[in-house]
């Protein structure tokens, strides 16, 4: 978000979208995430909190949930990671891992 951004000051927006599918057979319910945040200067920053955007989103068999979200970051450059902690309506608790994804400016060469 160059709008929200500030090179001069080291600080970049980063706007990400994420789908959470269940690819199961039995419902369940994102109740909360950890994301492991790394800059290009190898800094790391883990954020935990209760589901995502504000919502738990509670999927059946099939269905996806889709959210905008943003981190910001020191360098123009960065990647995430981590889990989504789910648990399904017999109330087994189990971890979703999220591939690693990159944060980066349009663009832009590494």
């Amino acid at each position: 978000m160059p709008e929200r951004s500030d090179p001069e000051q080291d600080e970049w927006f980063f706007i990400y979208t994420v789908e959470v599918a269940n690819l199961g057979t039995t419902t369940a319910q994102l109740v909360s995430r950890h994301w492991i945040i790394t800059d290009a200067e190898g800094q790391v920053q883990e954020v935990r909190g209760p589901g995502v955007v504000g919502e738990q989103p509670r999927l059946e068999a099939g269905q996806s949930f889709t959210y905008t979200s943003a981190c910001p970051l020191k360098t123009q450059f960065g990647t995430m990671h981590g889990t989504y902690q789910m648990v399904t309506d017999a109330g087994q608790h189990f971890d979703a891992e999220i591939a690693p994804f990159s944060l980066g400016e349009p663009n832009a060469i590494n």
